[in-house]
């Protein structure tokens, strides 16, 4: 078993078969060196986990938990595409959409919950560069969502 499976073990974390796209796109595209993920959506066994709009009856909380989620399906897309991961030499960037109402202005909190899991599970392979933006509306009513790009060795 690789580090990185211990460790997400160790975190209580199954990855899920990866989702398949929603539209006219591929999941991922690796160029060189660098994996680009396309957004990912917080799905879990049961579907769609977390909708709504932040600041309009969804919490930061909650949001965490669902850019927590659109993580989890990130790294099942990396490994989906290198097999195993620990050929991730980095993350790279990553970039958080939050469904926001006109006034909320907490995007990079939200967004944290997908961070923060990527340094649990990757260490210092996953310190990234991010933006954290808001979104007037996400697909099917989403509270979030986050792609990214990843440094393959």
């Amino acid at each position: 078993m690789s580090t990185i499976d211990a460790r997400l073990g160790e975190l209580g974390i199954t990855l899920p078969t990866p989702a398949a796209p929603a539209a006219n796109y591929v999941p991922f595209v690796r160029t060189g060196n660098l994996l680009f993920v396309s957004g990912q959506l917080p799905m879990g066994p049961n579907g769609l986990a977390h909708v709504g709009r932040l600041g309009d009856g969804v919490d930061i909380d909650t949001g965490r938990a669902a850019a927590r989620l659109c993580a989890i399906n990130l790294i099942a897309q990396v490994k989906a595409a290198i097999g195993d991961l620990e050929k991730l030499v980095r993350v790279v960037k990553l970039t958080g959409f939050v469904n926001s109402a006109a006034d909320f202005g907490d995007q990079p909190k939200v967004v944290n919950g997908a961070s923060d899991l990527m340094v649990e599970v990757f260490g210092e392979r996953g310190r990234h560069s991010r933006s954290a933006v808001g979104a007037a509306g996400l697909p099917f009513g989403a509270a979030v969502e986050v792609e990214g790009i990843f440094e393959i060795g």
